[in-house]
């Protein structure tokens, strides 16, 4: 079940490479509802999905914050292409795989692309030492340019997983995507359905996702649903950051037909710009804090305390609020210039909306942080 090797090329600068792609063809992932196959290779070249594999598989294992600024770049080029790259961090999740399964998946090379859909779990057949898998998923993003695949289940009358799911990998060509993403925001990261039919999976190709990781080091001791949480609100500051710079870019120079002063020019402008830019780096500033706090005390040994793990929750679902109004704003600032379809404008405004919809990263999450910080018990699940 290893994934093919990789093809090496003679780029000398990798992530120079995907960036420059990614900006200039994310009309094209857009309007696909995917990121191209190439800029998916492209992806592995520049190292996106051996970050967070273990340096015992041939990986990276880099920290929290490296993985998540590297993200943060890729979105800024664009959102859809950083969406998919970051699902990089399943190979974190992936740690709770047995690792006879990890040296199998990795036998080719560090450079292996997961897409993962768990909700709601479908029911699984015992046969044997395997299990017989069907059903229809959602939200299967980056699928399309998917190594291996892995799908939520539920096995009757097993209850040796408790309230966490248990989840199924397969090689892609396993599972059928079915073409549905019809979104306003986010186009390119291909979330579409995924079913499975009949698929016979061997049960150690099967693991409890939010269980103890297989693997060592403080990168595997890291709260998983915190890192998954972390690395989709990164893309929101990525995407604000673009759209604050495509402002930036014109301001100055476009005139008004009106004969009005130029935007750059408008104080109402000036100010609400500035707001914009306190607004994005402050809550970037809290992100990252956050996180090389919690990675610190990790690669010390000791344990995160519930209130440092909803400091993470907390910091992520800011930054997805933060980036999604910071785009929003500079669609307001841009007057009808940023009203057309296709617009750099109103395509980072779309994409950065989509962030803070995430369960993940709802409303719900910051009620339930501020529990964990009056010292009340949150919901299941939190942090």
């Amino acid at each position: 079940m290893a994934a093919a090797p990789l093809e090496q090329t003679d780029a000398l600068d990798p992530m120079a490479e995907l960036l420059a792609a990614c900006r200039a063809r994310r009309g094209e992932f857009s309007q696909q509802q995917q990121i191209s196959e190439d800029v998916v290779g492209m992806m592995k070249r520049a190292g996106v999905y051996r970050a967070c594999v273990a340096k015992k598989l041939g990986g990276d294992e880099v920290s929290p914050a490296a993985f998540l600024r590297m993200i943060e770049r890729i979105a800024q080029a664009d959102g859809s292409a950083g969406w998919v790259a970051s699902f990089g961090v399943s190979a974190t999740y992936l740690g709770s795989l047995p690792i006879s399964s990890l040296e199998e998946m990795y036998a080719n090379g560090p450079d292996v692309v997961f897409s993962g859909m768990i909700f709601p779990p479908q029911a699984a057949t015992p046969i044997g030492d395997a299990l017989e898998v069907n059903g229809r998923w959602s939200w299967g993003s980056g699928s399309t340019g998917a190594d291996y695949i892995g799908v939520g289940i539920k096995v009757e009358g097993d209850a040796s997983t408790g309230r966490l799911p248990l989840v199924a990998v397969m090689p892609a060509h396993k599972a059928k995507i079915v073409r549905n993403w019809n979104v306003i925001g986010l186009k390119g990261t291909g979330s579409h359905d995924v079913v499975v039919d009949k698929v016979i999976v061997p049960r150690e190709w099967t693991f409890v996702r939010g269980s103890k990781s297989n693997l060592d080091g403080p990168l595997f001791r890291y709260p998983a649903m915190a890192l998954a949480a972390q690395v989709l609100a990164v893309v929101a500051l990525g995407v604000g950051r673009a759209a604050i710079e495509e402002l930036m870019d014109y301001a100055l120079g476009r005139t008004s037909i009106t004969g009005a002063p130029t935007l750059a020019n408008r104080p109402n402008v000036q100010s609400d710009i500035a707001r914009a830019e306190a607004t994005l780096r402050s809550a970037r500033a809290f992100f990252y804090e956050t996180t090389e706090e919690a990675f610190d005390v990790l690669q010390n040994g000791d344990d995160l305390t519930p209130k440092q793990i909803a400091m993470l929750r907390l910091g992520a679902s800011h930054a997805a609020r933060a980036g999604s109004d910071v785009a929003t704003a500079v669609y307001r600032m841009s007057g009808t210039t940023g009203i057309f379809e296709g617009h750099p404008v109103a395509h980072y405004m779309h994409d950065a909306m989509i962030v803070p919809q995430h369960a993940f990263l709802a409303d719900g999450t910051f009620e339930s942080a501020g529990k964990v910080l009056f010292g009340l018990t949150p919901p299941p699940g939190f942090p």
